[in-house]
Parts: structure tokens; sequence; C-alpha cells
């Protein structure tokens, strides 16, 4: 079965040679630039345990960001077309990422925990459920490779 197929281009630059390049694990930054056509710059390093600086995102950051917005937005679609009206949804998502012994890692989980404000009378029942189709449609969540929790708050207006 083949699908409609969608295409994402990023441009990575390194920013932090200070003047020596590589040349040792002390003698650059880890700065780094993302960019894709007509959109924001997001300023990048690794994590502060990598020697990266803490005011710019690292990459799991954003891939914790990625699951967190990817299930939000099918969340959302999900309510508009099932009649359920959200007016507000905020995510406290958190990430564990585990080293190796040979200095290498893998994401372990990632948890989820949205807090959405809900209009008066709605569902209950249909409302988890968005959440669990929410879960199993996202395209991020269904590209990695470690489990993701969702655990949701509902408040009513």
């Amino acid at each position: 079965m083949s699908g409609k197929e969608h295409s994402y281009a990023t441009t990575v630059e390194w920013t932090g040679n200070t003047g020596s390049g590589t040349s040792g694990y002390r003698t650059y930054q880890r700065a780094h630039t993302i960019v894709a056509e007509g959109k924001p710059v997001i300023p990048g390093s690794s994590d502060p345990s990598f020697r990266g600086d803490p005011a710019r995102y690292n990459p799991e950051d954003l891939l914790v960001g990625s699951v967190s917005a990817c299930h939000m937005l099918w969340y959302l679609h999900l309510c508009s077309a099932g009649g359920i009206v959200v007016t507000g949804y905020v995510d406290h998502a958190e990430g564990t990422m585990v080293e190796d012994a040979e200095g290498g890692g893998r994401f372990a989980g990632v948890t989820l925990r949205p807090e959405v404000t809900l209009a008066p009378g709605s569902d209950e029942a249909a409302v988890l459920k968005a959440h669990h189709e929410a879960h199993e449609k996202c395209f991020i969540a269904n590209s990695v490779n470690f489990p993701i929790v969702v655990e949701p708050v509902f408040r009513t207006e």
C-alpha cells in the first residue's frame, strides 16, 4: 500500500569554529543553526552535558518537542472533526535518554502530560478516545523506537 509522500528539507550549519576547528574536544563550540526555507532560524547546540550552550535548543529538546507537537496537532484535529471543543492545550512533555558504555545512547521513552481545557458539556469518553487515536496517528510517534506514554488531564471552562 502506497500513500502520499511528503518531503522536508533543512540546512544545519555549524557556527562554532572558534578559530582552530575541531583540533581538540574543548577548542570548538557546538553552536549551529537549523534552517528551513522561509522559516525562522533555530539556534542549536548540544546538551550542556556535552559542552553545549544551555540557551540553545539541542537535538534532544527538539525530539521531545516534535513528539509533543505532533500529538497535539492530531488531537486538536480529531477533536475538531469529532465535535469536541478544546479551548486550551499545554503539554509538559519529558523525555529520558540513556547513555551506553561506549558513549552512544538512545531515548528510553517520552511522557506527554497534556493539560486540556474543554468547553462545557464535552463527552469524557470521546475526549479520552481522541488522545488514544492521536497517538496512533502521530507521524512522529510512528517513527520512533521508544515508548510514548500519554497522561492527559482535563479541565472544563
